[in-house]
């Protein structure tokens, strides 16, 4: 299986203590890996030594160099067949950009793997024992000695291009010392000039002891990272927060997750301690809530705490919230800034199978949304539909999935119905009679007059593009009554003849009408004009409109060819295509219906080896194809003999 959820644990390694949080590698779970850069210190990105640099892992690049966090690279699975641990590091260099050499190099590789030497310290190590707990410290093996020189050498020429300190000595030609070396290291990597490379057997154990090494010996701990918080007061200036364990109590809830204790909210400290028992203040809500019970998670297994200080990752159970909401103690008006949160690039139509498990239906759609910022609900003011959205098919498939697990609600799950217009392509004229004789007083109205295009095309600033002219002269409409005109004429405009849908573009003028002394009313003008328009308008050239899309791709530049067929296949109009800075990727900017998009997100990632991003916004509505439209108009005339 894979990971779909963060899962964070803790250790001591040495005289230090580190929190950890492992995240998901599949894309449609990006928001785990966004919440836990926005809150830790420093980082580890895994590679594959047989797959390299992936389409993941650039995105992940991109989400650390979003945060600014200091990272290690560590080449793992050095065991399998085809394992090149320097062909990774050619990677990291290439299509990551980034200033990386190895600090170590591997003894053996696939089957023949036993250990690594370390380059700064020069001396190697194996892993032995059924788990590679024993790490058996040796000379610098004969047959690798010249690798070791030559890539000792490489790590100094790498790191001298980013620390004046080295490149004094490489000029000189003088070796620098280890502790002159890991701190030039440790220098750069928290400046995040470079990245040094670790590699090994994460699931044999072999390489991890030095990779947690590296982690203490190379990455910031909470008080060597700059933190910013909004005051509130000051119009949201940005003011530094020290790491201070005696200051004002300000924390982060980064993740929530439900138990069987009630919701588990997680918690990155950045100032103060929290106590348990102590009243913590939200600062979006404005409630205080008392803190009942706090706890250090390692994996699904919790350890109890009573306090928790600055730099400590926790979590708390009974504390209402949302994910990213701010905590206080009260005494400060400091907010922490939110994370970077993509929009959604796949929707979904859903709703229960029986209607009496709407509320659950509704209580779960809320819970879901609170705790991943990314899943977003709302219901179509149209089609009256529920549409779900997020980041893939696998996204919203498992939140279905929970949604009858956790809550026993079964769910209808289809494509979201696409909003359609209709328009008149020339002008038509009415005169309309409405007479109803009842007993007693009845009802009378009539109204002359046209329809034409207005000639506002409908895009995403303007509005239905509708427009009532009052061109009557005298009153044979009354003047009270034109008002009720104009709200009939918009009635129409609510269906139309074709398809059902809206009304767009159409200007209304009423030139004369009639009117009874005593049957005339509002209600009989309004229904008049609005059955006159009706009436009208099904001879008026009836046209549909589809909303167009603008789309923006990003995508390796080798994949540009395959994107713009996929988007000719689509109905797309290619708008243009710009490279980036480094020759690398490309941005490929279309229109295309949305009717044609549907499915798209699952299209791009397999073209493109999942490197492909997109993202859409609501351009305009447009004119449909002929044989678009001719089927439009017999499935709704279907529908309509149905009912």
């Amino acid at each position: 299986g894979i990971t779909i959820q963060s899962a964070a644990t803790f250790t001591t390694w040495g005289d230090s203590h580190v929190n950890i949080i492992d995240t998901p590698g599949h894309v449609d779970f990006t928001i785990e890996v966004e919440r836990a850069l926005r809150v830790l210190d420093g980082a580890i990105l895994v590679l594959c030594s047989v797959s390299g640099v992936q389409s993941q892992s650039i995105t992940v690049d991109r989400q650390m160099k979003r945060y600014n966090v200091p990272r290690l690279a560590f080449v793992n699975k050095l065991d399998r067949t085809g394992a090149n641990p320097f062909k990774v590091i050619d990677g990291l260099r290439g299509t990551l950009g980034l200033n990386a050499a190895a600090v170590q190099i591997p003894i053996g590789l696939e089957g023949d793997h036993e250990g690594v030497v370390d380059l700064i310290r020069n001396v190697s190590y194996r892993f032995q024992g059924p788990k590679g707990e024993e790490v058996v410290e040796g000379p610098v093996p004969a047959e690798l000695e010249e690798e070791v020189k030559r890539r000792k050498m490489e790590l100094i020429e790498k790191l001298g291009e980013v620390d004046e300190e080295i490149e004094e000595l490489f000029v000189m030609e003088e070796e620098p010392t280890m502790e002159v070396l890991k701190a030039a290291i440790r220098r750069q990597t928290i400046a995040n000039k470079f990245v040094p490379v670790f590699m090994g057997s994460a699931f044999k154990n072999k390489g991890v002891q030095s990779l947690l090494n590296g982690v203490v010996d190379y990455l910031p701990n909470p008080t060597e990272v700059p933190n910013t918080a909004l005051d509130l007061e000051k119009d949201e200036a940005e003011v530094p927060i020290p790491c201070d364990p005696n200051g004002p109590v300000v924390a982060l809830a980064f993740k929530l997750e439900e138990s069987r204790f009630g919701q588990l909210t997680y918690m990155r400290v950045y100032s103060g301690t929290i106590k348990k028992g102590a009243s913590l203040l939200n600062v979006k809500s404005g409630k205080k809530t008392k803190v009942p019970r706090l706890v250090r998670m390692h994996s699904n297994e919790m350890v109890e705490e009573t306090q928790a200080a600055a730099g400590d990752v926790v979590a708390m159970f009974g504390v209402e919230c949302s994910s990213m909401d701010s905590f206080t103690d009260g005494s400060t008006s400091l907010a922490m800034t939110s994370m970077f949160v993509p929009n959604p690039v796949m929707s979904l139509a859903v709703k229960p199978k029986d209607n009496a498990a709407g509320d659950k239906f509704a209580k779960a759609l809320g819970r879901f949304t609170k705790e991943d910022p990314t899943l977003r609900i709302h219901t179509d003011q149209e089609s009256k539909e529920t549409i779900l959205s997020g980041m893939g098919e696998l996204h919203l498939d498992i939140y279905v999935e929970r949604m009858a697990r956790e809550y026993d609600v079964a769910c209808e799950v289809g494509q979201p119905q696409v909003n359609y217009r209709e328009a008149i392509r020339r002008k038509a004229e009415f005169n309309y009679l409405h007479k109803k004789q009842s007993g007693g007083s009845g009802q009378f109205a009539r109204v002359v007059g046209y329809v034409e295009p207005s000639g506002i095309e409908l895009t995403a600033g303007t509005g239905d593009g509708f427009e009532f002219v009052n061109e009557v002269i005298g009153t044979n409409i009354p003047p009270e009554f034109i008002m009720s005109c104009e709200k009939g004429a918009r009635d129409a405009m609510d269906k139309g003849a074709l398809t059902g849908s809206p009304m767009t573009g159409v200007r209304v003028v009423i030139t004369d009408g009639q009117a009874h002394a005593v049957d005339s009313s509002d209600m009989a003008f309004r229904i008049a004009t609005a059955g006159a328009v009706r009436e009208v308008t099904a001879k008026a050239q009836g046209q549909v409109l589809e909303p167009i899309m603008s789309l923006e791709v990003t995508a390796p530049a080798e994949f540009q060819g395959g994107i713009v067929a996929n988007l000719n296949k689509r109905m797309g109009v290619i708008q243009g295509s710009d490279m980036s800075d480094n020759g690398l990727d490309v941005l490929i900017k279309a229109d295309v219906p949305l009717a044609q998009m549907f499915g798209y997100s699952t299209d791009l990632r397999s073209s493109t080896q999942g490197k492909g991003e997109f993202s859409m916004e609501y351009k305009a509505h447009e004119p449909v194809n002929r044989d678009t439209q001719e089927r439009l108009v017999a499935e709704y005339r279907a529908t309509f003999a149905e009912k």
